[in-house]
């Protein structure tokens, strides 16, 4: 008799509890893989940052192309990490 308690124990755990996890941590990957409108704000700050400091670098560059010509052979472009 108690094997049979240990059998419907085990029955329950393989066809119960273990897709009710999967399904549960599923449902979880499938809420925290859209983005929050607090994340979505802080991307179009960032965008907007990185294309104003763009335009900056430009402008120092054309600036330093008239002032020092050469600057660029003395200090060559470095590979981006």
């Amino acid at each position: 008799m108690e094997e049979f308690g240990a059998v419907i124990v085990i029955v329950a755990i393989i066809f119960v509890a273990c897709p009710a996890v999967f399904l549960h941590y599923q449902t979880e990957l499938r809420k925290t893989k859209s983005i929050s409108a607090d994340d979505e704000r802080l991307v179009d700050d960032l965008w907007k940052t990185a294309q104003r400091l763009e335009r900056r670098v430009d402008a120092l560059e054309t600036i330093l192309d008239k002032e020092a010509p050469d600057w660029r052979r003395d200090y060559p472009e470095r590979p981006h990490a």
